[in-house]
């Protein structure tokens, strides 16, 4: 089976256009909820905002028995963030958000994370003639090449989303972050797979997820789902059964052993039954996955007769 974390700031108060969900925890309140949830046993904390001190969170880490599985720093709330940091055409704005990566690797050393990851939801557009394409693409490889230089030893994980905040991020799709990251030339920079975001950039994530690895890129997955127009967070599967079998099938096919962190939104939700939900799904497909015979399934597919295909799928991953 997988290893489960959850991105904390899902554990307390959410809120949409209209209303607000749940109540406002501390942190420590947090990580005692992720420590009475059924299989998940580790945090992905947000950076700055959410941390105090990383001796405070090493004492949480103690206290509760939760690992950290990565680190999350947000390069969009701060007021000069809110037209893009990273490719920002003010260079001590630009300079900042690279600091600010800087910072959570130092931070993400202090409480024994081996990664960070990065969701550059500020940097885009929305508009014909708003931005400067190729200057705005020059920023992000120096922004990103000199924050996945620092510390290398801590991999930078940068998360593609196709919208939000901007109506067009620059960093859409796993195919343009594959070329920014070849471009910088450097092996500490990975890609952050979210399920949700590659549905809703209209990928198949199995595919996405084949072109990453065939480029010797590293991975790191978040887990929900939604309705391919909008970014709703949803239980894994609830909406993209078989899509997410494949996936699943894929991870393992490629021996994935990291974390598997549910970036999902309870809102209406109980928290607790919400998330735990959430890893039963996640298992249960991972078990079908595991069904499925490499060997026999490849032969299918290259034989080119889908029928076949789908015959197999129907009687391992269908049967009931």
């Amino acid at each position: 089976m997988p290893k489960h974390a959850v991105i904390t700031s899902f554990l307390s108060r959410t809120k949409d256009r209209f209303h607000e969900y749940h109540e406002e925890l501390s942190l420590e309140e947090k990580f005692r909820m992720i420590s009475e949830l059924k299989g998940i046993e580790a945090a992905e904390v947000v950076f700055p905002y959410e941390v105090n001190s990383f001796e405070e969170l090493n004492q949480l880490k103690s206290r509760c028995s939760v690992d950290i599985s990565a680190v999350n720093v947000n390069v969009k709330a701060e007021p000069e963030f809110r037209n893009g940091g990273l490719t920002s055409p003010v260079k001590s704005t630009r300079k900042r958000a690279v600091q600010f990566i800087k910072d959570a690797k130092d931070f993400a050393q202090h409480v024994s994370a081996d990664k960070v990851t990065c969701c550059p939801l500020g940097d885009g557009y929305e508009f014909s003639f708003q931005a400067d394409y190729i200057e705005s693409w020059k920023y992000l490889i120096e922004t990103f090449g000199e924050a996945g230089a620092y510390k290398p030893e801590i991999t930078l994980f940068i998360e593609y989303k196709p919208k939000e905040t901007r109506g067009k991020c620059f960093l859409d799709t796993a195919a343009k972050t594959l070329c920014l990251i070849k471009e910088t030339g450097l092996p500490s920079l990975g890609i952050t797979l979210d399920l949700g975001h590659s549905i809703y950039a209209n990928e198949n994530p199995a595919e996405a997820l084949a072109l990453i690895h065939h480029n010797s890129v590293p991975y790191y997955i978040h887990a929900n789902d939604n309705d391919g127009t909008w970014d709703w967070d949803y239980m894994v599967g609830s909406k993209h059964f078989l899509l997410t079998v494949e996936f699943m099938y894929y991870l393992q096919k490629f021996r994935y052993d990291d974390y598997i962190t549910a970036d999902a939104s309870p809102t209406r939700f109980d928290l607790k039954s919400f998330f735990e939900t959430n890893v039963r799904m996640t298992d249960k497909i991972w078990t079908l996955a595991e069904k499925i015979d490499e060997e026999t399934l490849g032969k299918l597919i290259s034989g080119g007769n889908f029928m076949e295909t789908w015959e197999y799928i129907e009687n391992e991953i269908l049967s009931f």
